[in-house]
């Protein structure tokens, strides 16, 4: 099997989880940031990988989908989502998540498989005006505003465990 794994990643994560995941799966497996110049059709699974970034993925994820659609559902494809909210328990599954259950909701494609997971809050590599809006969004949400810290929330184990899952 001939697994491609695309990413939509602002800060990295999205990018390391991918690249953990693809040793998890059987296979040939080729990571790559999503784009239109691959030959989706060469592969015999996709999965697609995007974060959340001030409460949105990233416009080209919609495009790349809209697009592509058709082949996506006639295929084996997959959709992971990455964002700070799935760090809080219910908040880590399809329906608990409101950025993936509208994101599916708003696309023509239903994934054969869904997974969420949370991210890592990098303030340190943020530039100035991103390190204040974040550091405010996680004031309201509870969690940590002390912008000399880095933490990754991503469950490693829940990863391996979803990227598994694809094998069977």
């Amino acid at each position: 099997m001939k697994t491609l794994i695309l990413y939509s990643s602002c800060n990295g994560q999205t990018k390391k989880i991918a690249e953990f995941m693809a040793q998890y799966l059987e296979g040939e497996v080729v990571v790559s940031p999503l784009t239109e110049e691959l030959d989706l059709p060469f592969f015999d699974r996709v999965i697609i990988g995007a974060s959340i970034r001030y409460g949105h993925f990233n416009k080209q994820l919609y495009h790349f989908v809209e697009r592509h659609h058709e082949l996506l559902n006639a295929k084996s494809a997959v959709f992971f989502g990455v964002n700070l909210t799935a760090r809080k328990e219910g908040k880590d599954t399809p329906e608990g998540n409101a950025y993936v259950r509208k994101f599916l909701q708003r696309i023509k494609w239903t994934p054969e498989k869904v997974g969420v997971f949370a991210g890592a809050l990098l303030y340190p590599r943020y530039k100035w005006i991103d390190r204040v809006m974040i550091q405010l969004i996680m004031k309201i949400t509870g969690g940590e505003t002390d912008t000399t810290k880095e933490i990754e929330y991503t469950d490693w184990g829940k990863v391996k465990t979803f990227a598994e899952s694809l094998n069977s």
